[in-house]
């Protein structure tokens, strides 16, 4: 839904970020760039950066935005490998601002997190920010105060080797990827607060339900409306903020106007990809050119040719690209929720163009995507749950043959994870009012079972009912503490997800993966089976070995949380303002295993130190400094706590971030 875009916007859309025309660069054979039309490149070690607000229109209605050097993005930064750079940094605003150097390894001092690792640069003030440059790469860099991202403080920055790199290439582009509102961010996210679906215009419509009953049949599709009704969920619902309000850059540039990057036939051009958006993600392809991927988050990968890839928010990819048959290609990237695009020319001389193609259908959020496959409530029929107030953890039931079960009066019931009731026919649970605890319940052999009287029970975790039929259970009041019991005919269990008590009875928290999976091997959402090469995660290799080499000493997990009608985040069901810091000793080689409980997408970003992703056995895959982590899935990464102080660790959603999904990292002797 790119819905303000015009030819005014084309044109305004130049004159307001025009600064970034020269986001092109020549490999030359030294390492300073300079040309007549790349003004707003600045290189060597000395830089000055002034925050300020200044005019900007997007969109044909004049805004206000906050800009670095006078642009939208900021200047691109260009660095060298070794060098110790200085950047003084001035605050022309009226608030309290900073810059974060995201995915460098640096002094806690000098990463930019007011509150952390400094107390911010005050209105009218200067921070000096020097520091020796030990990486290569493509990275970017960003306000770290309240939403001033959003509203355009961020740049791109990229650092050249000192080393030959791996690969070869004729020219060197930087493709930055963003999104931009004409909303003020703190009204836009207290509409969000209010009404956490106001910008998806994408929900399902009487015509998707009669398709689904053709398709489906009529009780899967009415049992699939009503669970997620009873969750207060919608499975369009993607993004928090959509193309209604969100009109996505290239380069600082609107759609209809465009950006171009120069080619001769025959060269191989570097374009290096970087989402500095507040909330979207983008899926890129050119069409008519495959893609190498030659790098992630800024190091090097083994070459993996793709025609399509998702970029999280805060990554990073470099590619390298042949263009030849064509005189244009189309750079597009469509965000994830198909609600817009950004969109770029590669081309042989500028004023070229080439088709732009039709955004992908709109993706449907599943249970499987979720870690909740084994949910079926297709074959409910008669069951009465107009009662079933407070349920919860009820992940994995199978409730396939409940047809004839009276719910009338089953409220207060908790904690029902991963029970079977595929043949609880005929059961009567008039009575069983408070029962809680009850996870792992087989009742898969219960027929005829008197529960009438089985108020109160509690706590009977583990319980292998499999050869309980004809029990009588009619004094079965008050039980307790059953954990522990035989498991052995419980197979159907296996690799069932454990959960924090800090979410159990969570106002923050409406939802919990029973049966996540790493998903390495998966596209995404929207991105499987689409007839396209796309990259995963599993295709990414490191050029070199685990860095560290030692086995982690410990583990520690954490669970992405949050409740979506009340556009509350946190991990582990605890919002930042209540957390405790996750205390790291210097030197130690640990293991962070993250678990998404909640139905959105989390790019999750560790200050100061590299997240060394691992596959499901535990080998090296890739380094990086952003893992995305998908509904549904549990991903694990060894970090090496080789930097003292105190480090930010959070959800790189701008909105998310402020709304909770934050923790601190202290690094200690």
């Amino acid at each position: 839904m790119q819905m303000k875009n015009s030819r005014r916007t084309f044109v305004t859309a130049l004159a307001a970020t025009g600064v970034m025309g020269g986001l092109g660069l020549w490999r030359s054979p030294v390492w300073a760039v300079s040309a007549p039309d790349l003004p707003h490149v600045l290189t060597g070690t000395e830089f000055d950066l002034q925050i300020e607000e200044a005019p900007i229109n997007i969109t044909g209605a004049s805004r206000t935005a906050m800009t670095i050097n006078g642009g939208v993005p900021g200047p691109l930064l260009r660095w060298r490998e070794g060098d110790t750079v200085t950047l003084r940094v001035r605050n022309k605003l009226r608030d309290t601002t900073s810059i974060h150097w995201h995915g460098l390894i640096l002094p806690a001092n000098m990463d930019g997190v007011p509150g952390l690792s400094f107390h911010g640069i005050a209105p009218d003030g200067m921070y000096v920010y020097k520091f020796k440059v030990n990486q290569n790469g493509t990275y970017w860099y960003h306000s770290h105060s309240g939403f001033q991202e959003q509203s355009g403080v961020y740049g791109p920055l990229v650092i050249d080797a000192k080393d030959p790199e791996p690969f070869t290439y004729d020219r060197d582009y930087v493709v930055m990827l963003s999104d931009w509102t004409d909303e003020d961010p703190v009204a836009l996210i207290r509409k969000l607060k209010k009404q956490s679906d106001y910008y998806n215009f994408n929900k399902r419509t009487v015509g998707d339900f009669f398709s689904d009953v053709r398709s489906k049949g009529w009780a899967a599709t009415f049992a699939d409306r009503k669970m997620w009704a009873q969750m207060k969920m919608n499975p369009t619902d993607l993004a928090d903020v959509s193309g209604y309000t969100y009109t996505y850059l290239l380069n600082g540039r609107a759609p209809d106007g465009g950006w171009t990057g120069i080619f001769r036939p025959g060269e191989r051009v570097r374009l290096r990809f970087i989402n500095g958006s507040a909330m979207s993600y983008f899926d890129i392809r050119i069409p008519g050119l495959k893609m190498t991927v030659v790098a992630s988050d800024g190091q090097y990968v083994k070459p993996v040719s793709v025609d399509e890839f998702r970029i999280a928010v805060a990554e990073t990819y470099d590619v390298i690209v042949e263009p030849q048959s064509e005189e244009a290609y189309t750079i597009f990237a469509q965000s994830m929720d198909r609600t817009g695009y950004a969109r770029g020319t590669l081309a042989v001389r500028e004023g070229l163009t080439a088709p732009v193609p039709a955004l992908d259908p709109r993706p449907i959020v599943t249970m499987d995507d979720m870690g909740m496959g084994g949910m079926d409530h297709g074959s409910m029929g008669a069951a009465s749950e107009d009662s079933m107030q407070g349920m919860t953890g009820m992940q994995g039931m199978d409730h396939s043959k409940m047809e004839s079960m009276d719910q009338s009066q089953m409220q207060g019931m908790t904690g029902m994870k991963g029970m079977d009731h595929s043949k609880m026919e005929g059961m009567d649970h008039s009575q069983m009012q408070g029962m809680a605890g009850m996870q792992g319940m087989d009742h898969s052999k219960m027929e005829g079972m008197d529960h009438s009287q089985m108020q109160g029970m509690t706590g009977m975790q583990g319980m292998d009912h499999s050869k309980m039929e004809g029990m009588d259970h009619s004094q079965m009041q008050g039980m307790t503490g059953m954990q522990g019991m035989d498991h052995s005919k419980m197979e159907g269990m296996a690799g069932m997800q454990t959960h924090p008590e800090s979410e159990k009875n969570n106002p923050l928290v409406d939802m919990q993966t029973m049966t996540p999976t790493p998903k390495l091997n998966d596209p995404g959402i929207g991105l499987r089976n689409n007839g396209r090469r796309v990259l995963t995660y599993a295709d990414l290799r490191s050029t070199f070995e685990d860095p560290d080499g030692r086995e982690p000493s410990r583990t520690i997990e954490l669970h992405l949380t949050g409740h979506m009608e009340k556009f509350a985040w946190s991990f582990d069901g605890v919002k930042f303002s209540d957390s405790k810091p996750v205390v790291l000793k210097y030197g130690e080689r640990v293991r962070i295993v993250l678990v998404n409980d909640s139905m959105m997408t989390h790019p999750i970003h560790l200050h100061g130190m590299w997240s060394d992703l691992e596959d499901e056995q535990g080998n090296f895959l890739v380094r990086k400094h952003t893992i995305d982590m998908p509904p549904g899935s549990k991903r694990s990464y060894r970090v090496t706590a080789d930097a003292l102080g105190r480090w930010a660790y959070h959800c790189h959603l701008l909105y998310h971030m402020e709304m909770g999904m934050f923790r601190e990292v202290r690094v200690e002797e």
